[in-house]
């Protein structure tokens, strides 16, 4: 049978990809795609060079008479995201990714196509075997387990990269050129909870939901609302009213590196407080809903009876329910600052993902990023340093690094020249509040100079991905320029 892709151009592209989307390749589990990689690279007498975690490099020699010119490294990586609608039936452990052409979009047929980052691969493949291309030496580096903490990368043997120009094949922009990108880290603060008593008064629940949430890199900047922020804020406003409330459970968010879009806080209030915890909660409503505007127009704040499922504990005592929620409302969340070098770049941030509580305990887990390592480590100093007085036992995640956007890199202008040249006009620069492996690798590599470039990639990581043909061509007109610009002296 025929595939729908047969008659795509760049052939070199599309032929590649096709093959790729017939190998399963979820995240953890690249050992077939890797050998499908490695087969490929030894038909055509390529040298390989894995490392122990599994990454790999393949050498390409350079174009007869560019053989002086600087090794070039082209990066992407084998994993994807295996998401799929409900009701289809895909095996992503056994079963090839059914493809089809809808329009000017390459899609999958209920499950997320793998785009992100396949064609990426399949650029390397192809340019290293087309004869239309002119290039020095080259070197594919796959990584592996990129899309569930950029694990490969993290785990390179530097030793098998010799290049110092490195061009990623991971971004979903036709029309800009990548410099930079966040890195991120985590803190887990474990708070202790004592209890005393069963608690007189009325078991209720306060809710705060219909917030939109969202990535905590990407909608950060956007000013979205915190579930547990707000929550922390009616209570302690109650409190600080005079009026008693009996804290049985507080739990928000869902992920950490996802801004929380609900929380529940369960409470013992005896009948002559209530009214003070409905003003407070009526007045903190008001007063969210004039900070977040049309930002989050659906915000709910409700105080409702709680059902039989709810905690049964005993209230937690005054002393460890104040220290709960007022190191909640101290702890940053949002943007903590804004790039130096790219005009509307977040920096900095901290996501104030998940407050989780057990009987004896309540855990609080933040996630934050920045493109700028000082800026990342401070920030773990900080929140490190608040929960630490708060008399929590903290834990690090150390994450990965960012990198720090660069301008005036020779690469990045010599990027800029070749896609002005062959489009008419510039390319956006940019960078995102996300992770790309180039800050790793850049770390990993002393003196590494790295740019970002990719076809056109609709809604990544869901069966709604979609990858745009035109632009692809586009994509792959910009890579055979930049490496003849790159071989030449």
């Amino acid at each position: 049978m025929n595939s729908p892709l047969e008659a795509l151009t760049p052939r070199p592209v599309w032929s590649h990809f096709d093959a790729i989307s017939q190998v399963p390749r979820p995240s953890k589990h690249e050992e077939r795609i890797a050998a499908h990689v490695r087969e490929w690279a030894e038909r055509q007498g390529f040298g390989v060079q894995p490392d122990a975690s599994g990454n790999m490099v393949v050498s390409v020699p350079a174009t007869s008479g560019r053989e002086s010119a600087p090794v070039v490294v082209l990066q992407a990586h084998l994993d994807m995201v295996c998401e799929k609608n409900s009701g289809v039936e895909h095996d992503f452990m056994t079963d090839p990714i059914r493809v089809a052409v809808d329009g000017d979009w390459v899609v999958a047929e209920g499950t997320t196509l793998g785009a992100d980052n396949g064609l990426g691969a399949a650029a390397a493949m192809a340019v290293a075997v087309d004869g239309e291309v002119v290039h020095g030496p080259l070197e594919l580096l796959f990584t592996l387990d990129e899309e569930t903490g950029l694990n490969g990368a993290s785990a390179l043997d530097p030793a098998i990269v010799s290049g110092k120009l490195l061009v990623n094949l991971d971004t979903e922009e036709d029309d800009a050129v990548y410099i930079g990108c966040a890195g991120s880290a985590g803190v887990e603060a474990t708070v202790g909870l004592r209890r005393v008593g069963a608690g007189a008064g009325e078991r209720l629940v306060l809710s705060v939901r219909g917030l939109r949430g969202g990535h905590s890199g990407l909608d950060i900047i956007e000013n979205r609302g915190n579930a547990i922020k707000a929550a922390a804020r009616v209570l302690i406003a109650a409190l600080d009213s005079g009026t008693e409330i009996g804290l049985v459970a507080f739990d928000g968010g869902s992920k950490r590196n996802a801004i929380a879009r609900e929380c529940f806080a369960h409470l013992v209030v005896e009948r002559e407080h209530k009214a003070g915890l409905e003003e407070a909660l009526r007045a903190a409503l008001a007063e969210l809903r004039g900070e977040l505007g049309q930002v989050e127009p659906n915000l709910e704040i409700v105080l409702e009876s709680a059902d039989a499922d709810a905690p049964s504990w005993p209230p937690v005592i005054s002393a460890d329910r104040d220290r709960l929620l007022r190191t909640i409302a101290a702890a940053p969340h949002g943007v903590i600052a804004m790039s130096r070098d790219v005009a509307g770049l977040v920096e900095t941030s901290n996501n104030l993902g998940v407050v989780r509580t057990a009987e004896e305990s309540a855990t609080v887990l933040c996630s934050f990023r920045s493109s700028v390592n000082a800026a990342l480590a401070g920030t773990m100093q900080s929140l490190r340093s608040l929960f630490l007085l708060a008399g929590a036992e903290v834990s690090e995640d150390s994450g990965y690094p960012g990198w720090k956007p660069n301008p005036d890199s020779p690469l990045v202008r010599r990027t800029v020249d070749v896609y002005e040249r062959l489009f008419g006009e510039p390319p956006e620069i940019k960078a995102v509040h996300a992770g790309l492996e180039c800050g790793i690798l850049a770390e990993k590599v002393p003196g590494l100079d790295a740019v970002s470039i990719g076809p056109l990639i609709r809604n990544a990581h869901s069966p709604e991905e979609k990858a745009n043909i035109p632009s692809v061509g586009k994509f792959y007109s910009l890579l055979k320029e930049l490496l003849d610009e790159l071989a030449t002296a």
